[in-house]
């Protein structure tokens, strides 16, 4: 793909970049019914939870750029968890942010040894990929090898979000309970105390491919 001596030309939209930081740590758990707490900022906005209530990491924005793109040197390893959250709620390309439904489907990538092709029920928290930009992510992305499983899907729905548990001290102030492994699915009641930095999605109608038959699917579907 082209690319610049200061390195590859796309930034994907998701990825986090040098100057956008954690926010200060301001977290409090109150009381929000008899018997039940929830964690909040102390300065928290409405923009702050996703549209299912649950509270989502803090982390900067760097200005954006005259392509409508945020700047900044891209730190690969880390998503930005708003626009994860974004992309992911509205079902847009992780690239570009611009729908990413395609006429034969939902195109969700993942490295050649990610996933178990022969499951039912598959959960990601990579944005799904327009037509367009399946080629650039297959090539940005080192875990996927040049060569990514691909998982055209037909349904996509919500299924919950990854981050981290809270709790109090018996002193005072908070701790980290736990750090699951897995997705806590929406409706979970330890989501009132969570501190979210990922939205999943559950595909559950898919068809697995490789990536010349997604790329040979796609020039029939156009």
């Amino acid at each position: 793909m082209p690319s610049t001596a200061a390195g590859p030309a796309v930034v994907p939209y998701v990825i986090q970049r040098v100057g956008e930081e954690a926010a200060p740590d301001n977290l409090v758990i109150r009381r929000s019914a008899p018997g039940r707490s929830r964690l909040h900022y102390l300065d928290e906005d409405p923009r702050d939870r996703d549209p299912r209530g649950v509270l989502f990491a803090r982390v900067g924005w760097n200005p954006l750029g005259v392509d409508g793109m945020p700047t900044g040197e891209p730190q690969w390893k880390f998503m930005h968890p708003h626009r994860q959250m974004m992309t992911m709620q509205t079902l847009r390309c992780q690239v570009c942010a611009q729908p990413a439904r395609t006429k034969a489907g939902f195109i969700f990538l993942a490295g050649p040894r990610d996933e178990n092709p022969t499951q039912t029920e598959i959960l990601t928290n990579q944005p799904p990929v327009c037509a367009r930009h399946v080629r650039t992510v297959a090539v940005l992305c080192p875990h996927m090898e040049k060569q990514p499983m691909v998982f055209l899907a037909q349904s996509a729905p919500l299924y919950g979000v990854s981050g981290v548990l809270y709790g109090r001290l018996v002193r005072g102030g908070l701790h980290v309970v736990a750090r699951p492994d897995i997705a806590v699915p929406y409706g979970n009641p330890d989501l009132a105390t969570f501190l979210a930095s990922q939205v999943v999605r559950r595909l559950s109608s898919f068809r697995v491919l490789d990536l010349g038959e997604l790329l040979e699917e796609l020039g029939t579907a156009a």
